[in-house]
Formats: structure tokens, C-alpha cells, sequence
């Protein structure tokens, strides 16, 4: 079994309903953190409605870096009973709280009101620690000269518990006042001002009566450095940025809007339009136009938008476009599915959708880091080959808010391809879809003498008139798909894939998106000199790099794969392009990312003789049976303390006493 006391990172986590404020108190926390030296990883989770469910957002603390989440908790802070107990009011109460996640020894922090359900939670391991928000904050607003008004600001709040966790944890206020001045912005001087002072109140309370008292504690600070603090959909914005994206289209859909939001908070500052279309398919056929018209072009959508362009994808094919960049922020499907959840459903719909033979090349981002690189280089290869590049990221990657050195940009060069130059044209006609040795046809930007090009969406010869020729359609087909073979070979193999480790191990790991993170940071933690196991990352999976992957799989011991979705995705490309069938698949599809435990979990049981089939939640390897289970938990829970709830929704026929 894995030695699980190596992880000596701190996991906090802040629980309460949407619209409470918990993700603007867990990132003002994460930034007073990264300032502080330490290396921090934050992951949100959140309903679909705009306000009112439950949502709970936790930072991983470390003093080395860490790229993913753990289940344990260390100190729990409670906005709202349902961080504690679950959902119990509900008709088929789902969510059992997180009171469960926190390790023996560890604490929780909870309002005083919400002490008739410390009762029920059964945890005599862990320490319990009251708060009066309500009076602190009545003292605070009274130093404001606002005194009786503590119900009307009840919003404070979410500042209080930051405030409270900071106190009990002995971290340096000042920190956190300065970061929470600046995220209220100078023109809520007083606004602000009000919240730090609660906050404070809160936390002297809680560092005289609590500090010090917890098992598990906050690791010593590193040295101070250099870092930035980034989400993934910020980092994507960025790449795009870097890489001259000179128009962005979008149909506003959770989560890629986040991405999109705020290109045009920045769109004036460079030379960018940010264009909001009435739908998905006017979003990609007017990237696809810009394209054409010479600008660098993108859009961003989820997979239920992705479902819409698959046209535009062929669209842009047939005409060689150059581009455009189409980024896919994965959730929960099919259908509306699970809007704010994560998943990695749309791994075998990207590299497949649309009619006929569509030419793209389709990136996989691991991490935040990637994500900005993955941008820039899309749009070069858009540029390179006249087609368009998809970018496969997901929610986790979109939303998580992690610690990291500032891009190095010193390398990259902007590559716009082969383009048509007036001075050698001879006065001639340009044909704008010329039969070339390299397959690729030098394409021109409108206002160039000479430029001027016919092109349809219907097969068209080298000049861009329709034709039905049997020997132009055998050559066009083969020049637009040749550039999938032009890409394979140029595109160096640290792009395609990256293997972690020796690939000569007794386990080799595949995984691809947002799975490497908490894939490196679990082998780190159980085989940190790597004895046992390598992990392959796949990073371009169309054109897919058949040989070398081909070559580390055959040379494996055991291959166990790794997927964000029901039907073992990667695992069937795997078995598509070279012909291995990975010994285990590992899936998690209940909409949550995978966490360190879950890889380590799902590891040990593949490597003891596990099936061939592993599924994982809640850190742990699950049979067929748990989902009912687990449900009739929560039924059974629920009416053991009935008698303690408001007047519920009665239980549905079956369930009764």
C-alpha cells in the first residue's frame, strides 16, 4: 500500500450557498497564500442555478508544487448547514456535506447557529470549533458607526469565515487584508474597509481560541518568489493575446463565457474584437470569414455548442482557411447534461465530427500552464496548414486557480505559413488553391494586388470554380488530407505526447487533459523515485503519433489508462490507431475532476489484480452497486433525523417508515 503521510500540504476548503461570496474569499486567501511563498492549487465546485445551491471551493497548501486536488480536509469553514450535513431537505437528498472529508485530528469552523446539526455528524475524531459571526460583526459594524445593522450585511459574511480560518491557522492578517483591499478595487474604499475590519474581528477571535489546537497544520513557508496566480481560461485568453488573435467569437455557454468575458475586458488593449453571436453556428462561420479576411480568428464553446460547428469545421476545410481556432471547454453531457461539472466527453466527437473528410489537428491541454502555450501554437499550425485546430480543455482546467512561474514568451514566434507574394506573381492569375509539393497553397489577405480568389464550400479546382472531375476531386481530397501527414511529420514529438518517467517501468500510465495533474502529483507521492511507474501523457491526438506511442505501449508490463468519461475514450482511440488494448481503463464520470487519492486508489487496485474496468468517486475504487447505495444512505440518514428538520418535501412511496 502507498505510504499516504508523504503529502504534507494543507487542504482548506470554504462551503456556503452560490451567491455567497466563498469563491471571492478562497481566491483572495489563494493570492494572500501565493505572496506568501507557498505553491497553491484552488478547484471550485458549483451548481448550475444562479444562486442559492450549494457550492464549495478548497485550496491545496504546499511547499512544493502541486497541480491537483485530495480529498481530506484540514479545516472545513461552514457558511451553511449543507456544507456539514448534505442536502437533507431535498425530495432524494444526493449530497452527504463534507464534514466526512476532514481528517481525524482536523477541524471545523461553523457559525453558532448551525449547532443543532454538530450532532449528527458522528465525528468524535475531529474538533469543533463555534463562531458567533453574528456578534463579531455587530461589534464591527459598530466601530463603522453602523451599529444594529449586523442582519443587513449578513453578506460580510463570507469575509468573516476568511477571516476565522485565517486566525486558526496563525497565517499573517495583513496578508489577506491587503489582498481583499485589493480585490473590492479602490473605488469600495469603505466597502472594503468594512470587510477587512470584520474579517479581523473574526480572526482574533478564532487565533485566541483556536489556534494551534489543530493535528494537521500549514507547512512552513517557502522562500518567497516570482509566481503568478492564474486561472485556466485566463491563461487560454493570454495564449490567444500572445499569438495576435485578432477576433474572438462566441455564443455565450458555461464554462467556456469565463474565457471569453474576459478577452473583452482586455480586448481595448490590443487589437482584438470580441464578437457575441446570436448562436454557435454564426459564431464559427464567422471565425472561419476572418480567417479568410487575414486576421488570426477563434472561438470558444462547450460541448453542447461544439455540437452546432461541425459544418463550420468542414466549412473551413474545404476552403482551406486558415483556421479557425475553436477551443472546447469540456462538462458533463449529453445534452445539457451537467453545465458546470467537469467531464472529458468530447474527446472522440472532436476528433471526428462532420461530414466527409474533414483535415484538423486537435491539441489536449494537461494543465494551466499548457493551456497558454497550446493557444499560441494552435493558431501557427492554423496558419501553417489552412485548417482548423481544435483545443480540448474542461471545466476543471477552465475554473481551477493555481500558483505558477510567469510564462516564459522568450521562444515564441508567430508563423503565419505560406502566403501569396505580389512581387513574384508575374502579373498572372492567383489560384488559390494551387496544387503544391508541400500540399499547402499560399493564400492571400484582401487589399493585395493581385490577391484576388474564388473559393466555394462545393469541390472546386485550383482556381476555386466548382467541379465534379474524377482526377481534380482525387487530388483535391488528397492534398487537404495530406496535410495531416505534413503535420505528423513537423510537428515535433515534446508537442505530441510527453512521457514522465523512463517508459521502461513495470506500469506504464496513459492519461491526457486535465487527468496529469493529479496523475504527476500521485506518482511523486507513491513512487517518487520512479521504480514502478511512468506516466504518457498524449497531447495532440489528431494527427495521432502512431509509432512512438505504439513502441512505449508494446514495450510496457502493464498499461493502465486513464478517462474523465463512461465509454473509456482515449482507451478506444488507443485501440484505433495502434492496435493495444490497455490492460486496465480507469473512468470517473460522475462530473467531478480526479483527485490524487483517486489515482493512487485506482493504481494499487489495477496493480493487485483489479478488473479490467475501474471506477472511481470519492476518492475511492467503487463497485456497480454504489450509486444505490450510497442513495439509500442518504434516505436513511435523512429520516433518522426528520424529526430535527423544518417541514420537508415528504419522501416519495417506498421510503416511508
Amino acid at each position: 500500500m502507498a505510504d499516504k503521510s508523504r503529502d504534507t500540504s494543507f487542504s482548506w476548503m470554504i462551503g456556503g450557498p452560490q451567491g455567497s461570496g466563498i469563491n471571492v474569499s478562497a481566491e483572495i486567501f489563494a493570492k494572500a497564500l501565493s505572496r506568501a511563498g507557498y505553491y497553491v492549487f484552488g478547484q471550485i465546485e458549483y451548481h448550475s442555478n444562479i444562486k442559492g445551491k450549494h457550492s464549495a471551493y478548497r485550496l491545496r497548501i504546499s511547499e512544493q508544487p502541486v497541480s491537483s486536488h485530495v480529498e481530506t480536509v484540514h479545516l472545513l469553514s461552514a457558511l451553511d448547514e449543507e456544507t456539514l450535513v448534505g442536502d437533507l431537505y431535498h425530495e432524494f437528498p444526493a449530497h452527504p456535506g463534507h464534514a466526512h472529508e476532514v481528517a481525524p485530528g482536523s477541524a471545523i469552523l461553523y457559525d453558532r447557529e448551525y449547532r443543532k446539526f454538530i450532532d449528527w455528524l458522528d465525528r468524535s475524531d475531529v474538533l469543533f470549533w463555534e463562531i458567533p459571526y453574528a456578534d463579531l460583526l455587530e461589534q464591527a459594524l459598530s466601530e463603522m458607526g453602523k451599529p444594529g445593522q449586523a442582519r443587513a450585511y449578513r453578506i460580510m459574511n463570507n469575509s468573516m469565515v476568511l477571516g476565522a480560518s485565517v486566525g486558526a491557522l496563525g497565517f499573517d492578517f495583513e496578508m489577506v487584508a491587503e489582498a481583499m483591499r485589493e480585490s473590492f478595487g479602490a473605488k469600495a474604499g469603505k466597502v472594503a474597509e468594512m470587510n477587512v475590519n470584520a474579517a479581523h474581528h473574526a480572526c482574533d477571535y478564532a487565533r485566541e481560541h483556536f489556534a494551534g489546537k489543530i493535528a494537521h497544520r500549514l507547512p512552513p513557508a517557502p522562500a518567497r518568489r516570482e509566481q503568478i496566480l492564474i486561472k485556466g481560461s485566463q491563461a487560454v485568453a493570454l495564449g490567444k493575446l500572445q499569438a495576435g488573435c485578432g477576433i474572438q467569437t462566441y455564443y455565450p455557454i458555461s464554462p467556456a463565457t469565463d474565457e471569453s468575458v474576459y478577452l473583452e475586458e482586455n480586448q481595448r488593449e490590443h487589437s482584438l474584437v470580441v464578437l457575441q453571436t446570436e448562436d454557435e453556428v454564426s459564431a464559427i462561420d464567422a471565425a472561419v470569414m476572418a480567417a479568410h479576411g487575414g486576421v488570426r480568428s477563434a472561438t470558444s464553446t462547450s460541448g453542447p455548442g461544439f455540437a452546432l460547428m461541425p459544418e463550420g469545421l468542414g466549412f473551413a476545410a474545404m476552403t482551406e482557411a486558415p483556421g479557425p481556432v475553436v477551443v472546447i471547454y469540456q462538462r458533463g453531457g449529453p445534452s445539457t447534461g451537467l453545465p458546470t461539472r467537469w467531464e472529458q466527453g468530447d474527446l472522440s466527437f472532436a476528433v471526428s465530427a462532420g461530414q466527409g473528410d474533414i483535415p484538423r489537428i486537435v491539441i489536449a491541454s494537461g494543465d494551466i500552464e499548457e493551456t497558454f502555450f497550446d493557444s499560441f501554437d494552435a493558431f501557427n499550425y492554423a496558419d501553417r496548414y489552412q485548417i482548423p485546430v481544435i483545443l480540448l480543455v474542461d471545466k476543471h482546467l477552465s475554473s481551477s486557480y493555481q500558483t505558477m512561474a510567469a510564462f516564459d514568451t522568450s521562444k515564441l514566434v508567430i508563423d503565419r505559413g505560406a502566403l501569396f507574394d505580389p512581387a513574384k506573381n508575374g502579373g498572372g492569375e492567383f489560384f488559390r488553391h494551387a496544387f503544391t509539393p508541400s500540399g499547402i497553397s499560399p493564400r492571400s489577405i484582401p487589399g493585395q494586388p493581385g490577391g484576388v480568389f474564388w473559393t466555394t464550400t462545393d469541390e472546386h479546382d485550383p482556381r476555386g470554380h466548382i467541379t465534379e472531375s474524377i482526377p481534380n476531386r482525387l487530388a483535391m481530397v488528397d492534398k487537404r488530407m495530406g496535410k495531416m501527414d505534413l503535420a505528423g511529420r513537423e510537428i515535433p514529438d515534446e508537442k505530441k505526447f510527453r512521457l514522465f518517467g523512463s517508459g521502461r517501468t513495470p506500469v506504464l500510465v496513459i492519461g491526457w487533459g486535465s487527468t496529469k495533474g493529479a496523475i504527476v502529483d500521485a506518482l511523486r507521492r507513491i513512487d517518487p523515485e520512479g521504480q514502478t511507474y511512468s506516466f504518457l501523457q498524449i497531447r495532440i491526438l489528431r494527427p495521432f503519433p502512431v509509432e512512438p506511442i505504439r513502441e512505449l505501449l508494446e514495450r510496457a508490463g502493464k498499461v493502465i489508462c486513464f478517462d474523465g468519461n463512461y465509454s473509456e475514450q482515449l482507451a478506444r482511440l488507443l485501440r484505433t490507431e495502434t492496435g493495444f488494448q490497455p490492460q486496465h481503463r480507469v473512468v470517473k464520470y460522475e462530473g467531478r475532476p480526479f483527485s490524487e487519492d483517486e489515482i493512487v486508489a485506482a493504481l494499487e487496485h489495477a496493480v493487485a489484480g483489479g478488473p479490467d474496468r475501474i471506477v472511481v468517486t470519492g476518492g475511492r475504487v467503487i463497485d456497480s452497486d454504489f450509486a444505490m447505495k450510497e442513495f439509500d444512505r442518504m434516505v436513511e440518514m435523512r429520516l433518522k433525523h426528520e424529526k430535527m428538520l423544518p417541514p420537508m418535501v415528504p419522501l416519495p412511496p417506498g421510503y416511508n417508515r
